[in-house]
């Protein structure tokens, strides 16, 4: 059985509670598909919730640290060498839309270095979770990435920018692409539309790869531990070091994050 250090466990028991709030939430999404205005401020409310719960439980347990969060900025605390990295609903248009397909991600950066991570799909109870030097793993499986080594056996997982988001038109003709180049070699491409997943599924190797634009903080930090532990690569669209304040994010297997750099940098 997997060891899990003292901030893995509080960190998964912060993601489960979060967890059961959304999915009474989500049963009530289909009753809310009749304007707008409505489901959109329902998970509104659900992302504020879970995110309140989630800080609630670790501020008991690590009152001192300091917080990142998508929906209420950044707290800053007495602990300025530890900091958690918090999305409480990564996938909210796919919850809007009554998609059983979205995640809560949970990551902890000390020093600047980001050393742990858990990502919990609540409707699949599916608990991804990876600590620098212990590994990845779901649960008490230890996960590795894919084995493949050839493009054209590989699915690539990408998000598609929208509505401005990923640099507006130029942004998204620079998508086009390179999604072009990647449909070119690649046995297929898939868009979830969940960052934090889509980096867990590379660390398990149901994705080959993954790269996506604009990303922020919140969507990959936890992810990004994840496919380090499992055996990947994470860096920019360039090749460099992947940082937090990076454009860009490719990951994928040993084999793979080499050809799937160039493609995507040549795209460019």
């Amino acid at each position: 059985m997997a060891v899990r250090s003292a901030n893995i466990n509080i960190m998964m028991r912060a993601a489960e509670k979060a967890g059961r709030a959304l999915i009474r939430d989500f049963g009530e999404i289909e009753q809310l598909q009749v304007q707008r205005k409505g489901p959109a401020d329902f998970v509104s409310s659900a992302d504020r919730k879970a995110e309140e719960i989630i800080l609630r439980e670790l501020q008991k347990a690590r009152p001192d640290y300091g917080y990142l969060m998508e929906e209420s900025g950044e707290l800053k605390a007495d602990d300025s060498e530890n900091r958690f990295i918090i999305d409480p609903l990564d996938g909210t248009t796919n919850f809007l839309h009554g998609m059983p397909h979205w995640a809560i991600s949970i990551a902890l950066e000390t020093r600047g270095e980001l050393t742990a991570g858990v990502i919990y799909d609540p409707i699949k109870d599916e608990l991804f979770w990876a600590e620098k030097g212990a590994g990845a793993y779901q649960r008490d499986r230890r996960l590795r990435v894919s084995g493949r080594t050839e493009m054209a056996d590989a699915v690539i997982g990408t998000g598609i920018p929208h509505l401005g988001i990923g640099g507006g038109p130029e942004g998204h003709a620079q998508f086009i692409q390179r999604l072009h180049a990647v449909m070119g070699v690649a046995a297929g491409v898939r868009r979830l539309g969940v960052a934090s997943l889509d980096l867990a599924y590379v660390a398990a190797g149901r994705f080959d790869g993954f790269w996506e634009r604009g990303l922020k903080p919140w969507d990959v930090a936890a992810g990004v531990v994840l496919v380090r532990e499992a055996g990947g690569f994470v860096s920019d669209a360039q090749g460099r070091a992947f940082t937090l304040k990076s454009a860009d994010l490719v990951a994928a297997n040993g084999p793979l994050h080499t050809g799937l750099t160039k493609l995507i940098k040549n795209a460019a």
